[in-house]
């Protein structure tokens, strides 16, 4: 990796696009820290000691501390995301707009206007939701919460529009990343945002750990000598974590493919042996975040009742939620199976609605290939939906492996101290994080690759 990024330094336009694309990323971390009026500073503060483990932790891990502070990029990539995975649904859903993505470039220009549209949608109702969330739990620390009438409204919608143009701007920035940049626009600035909060995951979640660890040890020279040695295979168990990810991720199970031999005109063509690569984590890092946005959702719903009285009648809404979010800790083991189950029960979904086995099917008889030992026709179609259902289990076991050792951990540690598992919410989310950053980091350096080999290409007569 470190070899691509040092061919492409020296190559000119490689060069220019990575400079580029870290000007980008500084623009996105400025805007990450532009206050907006009528908010205080101390609110990151608050935000930082409310109860760890709903969705806007998750929400705050994506946006690089953004959310918690409440400034300008406060939404971050989410409104950009959350569009296009509902346009990819609806162009299997709807047949016009799947005419319209299989229409060459035309159509996906097409498609990516609409998904522009959506993003600026989605992102007004979730500034406007974002709003409503900051008075009730932060009113303290919103200065025009005392107004009414007018002036009240105007600030809301002086807010809303200001995140609603944070998160175009966003949007903005991560078509220019693939315009003019290294391309994988909002993987980049995820990735930005996720290594952004390495030094706090290092300074803060660790050192509970070693506090949890070290709890019952009354002698203090023994104490600082674990401390040390869990320092150590914390480093060390996030390096063999890393490279377990890296080597999962490229793993492939390649079904084998036999063309037939034809003759085109005085020309012989086919013969010859190929097969089809099917990734063992072809889902990516989707099932966890879907997942995240289920099992999160009690808590998430929670953070809006906070304010409720008991004389309200929306006070048995607030009851019962706030029992939800005590069953479903982060740091209770039921949350973990349900969380490994809805990752498995994703995993399937993700395949299903990205991977057709019938057109694969049709494709590879359409140029004259088979499987060896298979026939043609619907028998290849069972065949490939049995690999890939063995496939997507074993992807998502890996999923959960990676994402469900992290609150194994926590789960473990808070038996140990409730205290010091309070503040490990980072670690909770440390396996999708990883996935994130792991799976950008090899298509940037596929990406440079292809880019170094297509400027360096050499004829056979030289």
């Amino acid at each position: 990796m470190f070899q691509t990024l040092k061919n492409a330094w020296k190559i000119p336009e490689l060069k220019n696009r990575l400079l580029f694309t870290l000007l980008i990323v500084l623009l996105y971390r400025i805007g990450a820290s532009i206050p907006l009026p009528w908010v205080s500073s101390e609110i990151y503060t608050a935000f930082q000691g409310m109860s760890a483990g709903d969705m806007f932790q998750y929400l705050n891990l994506l946006s690089g501390d953004a959310f918690s502070r409440a400034t300008l990029f406060a939404l971050s990539v989410s409104p950009y995301i959350t569009s296009s995975i509902v346009m990819q649904l609806l162009t299997i859903a709807i047949p016009a707009l799947e005419r319209m993505a299989k229409d060459g470039e035309n159509g996906k220009k097409k498609i990516t206007a609409i998904t522009r549209v959506v993003t600026v949608a989605l992102a007004l109702i979730t500034a406007y939701g974002y709003t409503m969330y900051l008075e009730n739990y932060f009113g303290e620390y919103i200065t025009y919460a005392g107004q009414k009438g007018v002036a009240l409204w105007f600030c809301r919608i002086t807010l809303i529009l200001c995140y609603c143009a944070g998160a175009s701007l966003i949007m903005w920035l991560a078509e220019k990343v693939n315009e003019k940049g290294i391309g994988n626009g909002i993987s980049i600035i995820l990735f930005a945002n996720i290594v952004s909060r390495v030094p706090t995951y290092l300074t803060a979640t660790i050192p509970n750990i070693a506090k949890a660890c070290t709890k019952a040890i009354e002698l203090d020279w023994l104490a600082t000598v674990l401390n040390i040695v869990i320092y150590i295979a914390v480093v060390a168990a996030i390096l063999v974590a890393g490279g377990f990810v890296v080597w999962f991720t490229n793993s492939e199970r390649r079904i084998p493919i036999q063309y037939a031999k034809r003759v085109v005109g005085r020309k012989m063509y086919g013969g010859q042996s190929s097969s089809l690569p099917l990734k063992l984590n072809m889902s990516g890092v989707m099932p966890i975040i879907f997942a995240n946005s289920i099992v999160a959702l009690p808590a998430t719903v929670a953070a809006f009742f906070t304010n409720v009285k008991k004389d309200s009648w929306l006070y048995f809404a607030k009851d019962f939620f706030d029992q939800m979010t005590d069953v479903l800790s982060y740091t209770s083991p039921l949350y973990l199976i349900i969380f490994i189950a809805l990752i498995i029960a994703f995993s399937y979904f993700y395949i299903m609605i990205s991977f057709n086995p019938v057109e694969v099917a049709n494709n590879i008889q359409n140029n004259g290939g088979s499987i060896p030992g298979i026939r043609p026709g619907r028998p290849t179609i069972e065949y490939i939906k049995k690999i890939l259902n063995r496939v997507t289990l074993i992807g998502g076991l890996f999923l959960c492996v990676v994402s469900g050792l992290p609150l194994l951990i926590t789960i473990i540690v808070n038996l140990i101290d409730v205290n010091a598992a309070a503040s490990m919410s980072e670690l909770a989310f440390g396996g999708s994080s990883l996935l994130i950053v792991v799976g950008v980091a090899l298509e940037t350096v596929r990406e440079l690759e292809a880019q170094i080999t297509l400027r360096n290409y050499k004829g056979f007569l030289d």
